[in-house]
């Protein structure tokens, strides 16, 4: 039986990290095999194209070497570690995946859907995530929560206005993609978080 995919999403500061760790002790409790990962990265080739696109430099990034090194990235994470480990049975717990792309070269970049989507054909097919929780905050608090944990990369240097633009991306995404999409209100307490993704998380157990 083929492993289920499930995608973490969210703009800056939302609380990924913590809330990866609560989702993988939730795997454990169910005996699952799986594996975490997180995009851009995951293969030692896609981990590099990762410091590439993350760090700040003086010379301006042409939005479509942007995207094609998202892409790029992911061909090498599902063709090594995605794709054989959901071949394999195991679940597959990602940080971000093709929804990021949207929500920060497509809103944030203000870049075309159907340059997205066609790459997206062209690199992924007909799969998409099983389930994926898209952790939301007001843009403000996450980008001063994400402040005090380390020095701003380059996309964390963006303007508020971006980031504005992204989150009203996932919204929408969720909205449309109802069946596999829950937004998770990320500005509760982490407690409260956690029951969320919890409640989640076991109706997705039961249905499967």
């Amino acid at each position: 039986m083929r492993g289920k995919f499930i995608t973490i999403e969210g703009t800056e500061g939302v609380g990924k990290t913590t809330n990866i760790e609560f989702i993988q002790s939730w795997m454990n409790s169910k005996k699952l095999t799986f594996g975490t990962t997180r995009e851009p990265g995951g293969t030692p080739l896609a981990e590099q194209l990762r410091e590439l696109l993350l760090a700040p430099r003086e010379e301006t990034v042409c939005n479509t070497a942007e995207l094609l090194m998202m892409f790029a990235a992911r061909a090498q994470h599902l063709n090594q570690v995605i794709e054989p480990m959901l071949s394999e049975g195991a679940w597959v717990l990602c940080d971000r995946f093709t929804d990021a792309t949207y929500a920060y070269q497509g809103a944030g970049r203000h870049m075309r859907d159907d340059l997205i989507r066609d790459l997206e054909l062209m690199v992924q097919g007909s799969l998409q995530p099983d389930l994926t929780l898209i952790l939301d905050i007001p843009v403000q608090v996450g980008l001063a929560r994400a402040s005090e944990r380390s020095a701003p990369d380059r996309f964390e240097q963006e303007q508020i206005e971006f980031f504005e633009r992204v989150r009203n991306r996932y919204l929408q995404i969720a909205q449309d993609n109802p069946q596999r999409c829950v937004v998770i209100d990320a500005s509760r307490s982490l407690d409260g978080v956690q029951s969320q993704i919890s409640d989640v998380l076991e109706n997705f157990w039961e249905s499967r």
